[in-house]
């Protein structure tokens, strides 16, 4: 008997880990293959079959699809074209552009898990900038200096981080960075860090650590992003400026 049970478990164990069951569940997004074939035929020969560049920029790695919220600003690009740029306006329908969207966020997260750089990697090999030029990014046409400042919130950040996670979190903030400000009847005002927000209700941390929820058609709301800024230079930073701002940041020690 006991032999005849272990016979069926592992049977049992090797159908749910035959290659055919495998296969089955990591059957593609139909979606993603749709978009594929779509963008092949519409974006490929300026893009590249696989969006990484030909003619036109590689899209894996645009700022604008890592933006993207299913389709939200590729739609608009595509719709709209970018004519100064040599980009015609495509009249595509919205599930094509949902499928291309679904695409190339694809295509960005393979391209993020295919990138196995050690933790350890050396900062020698990533100072390719100039620490000067970053400073005075920094200082100028970044603003950067608005809302951080190398004697505060940066004071010896570099000793804080690997370079590598120094640079993930120059471009791309972790945590919570929006502030609700909420306006009782009364006058009195509540703010802090924003937990929950929809058409219906918000919801925060108040100053003393109390979750405090509120219908909104009840209180005035201002929702305070600090990385809207943020956003918005990430998508007009050059090569050159992220390479800069890097080398900075790793003499702040």
């Amino acid at each position: 008997m006991v032999s005849a049970l272990l016979a069926v478990i592992l049977f049992v164990v090797a159908a749910m880990n035959s290659p055919a069951r495998q296969q089955k569940s990591e059957a593609p997004d139909p979606a993603i293959e749709r978009g594929h074939k779509q963008f092949e035929q519409a974006c490929g020969f300026c893009h590249g079959p696989d969006a990484t560049g030909a003619r036109g920029p590689d899209l894996v790695r645009s700022p604008l699809v890592a933006h993207d919220v299913k389709g939200d600003l590729i739609g608009s690009v595509i719709h709209q074209g970018r004519p100064d740029k040599g980009m015609p306006a495509m009249p595509l329908t919205d599930e094509q552009v949902s499928d291309i969207a679904a695409f190339l966020h694809a295509r960005a997260s393979e391209a993020l898990r295919s990138n196995r750089v050690p933790r350890g990697y050396s900062a020698e090999k990533m100072l390719t900038g100039n620490g000067d030029a970053g400073k005075t990014f920094f200082n100028g046409a970044g603003g950067c200096n608005r809302c951080h400042s190398p004697s505060g919130d940066l004071a010896k950040v570099a000793s804080k981080y690997s370079p590598i996670d120094l640079e993930a979190h120059m471009l791309y903030p972790e945590g919570r960075h929006t502030t609700a400000v909420v306006t009782l009847p009364s006058g009195e005002q509540i703010k802090g860090p924003l937990v929950h927000a929809d058409e219906f209700v918000v919801s925060l941390d108040d100053a003393r650590g109390w979750y405090r929820s509120f219908a909104r058609d009840k209180v005035k709301v201002e929702l305070q992003d600090a990385l809207a800024a943020h956003r918005e230079l990430l998508g007009k930073l050059t090569q050159a400026n992220v390479h800069d701002l890097f080398a900075y940041l790793e003499t702040l020690k």
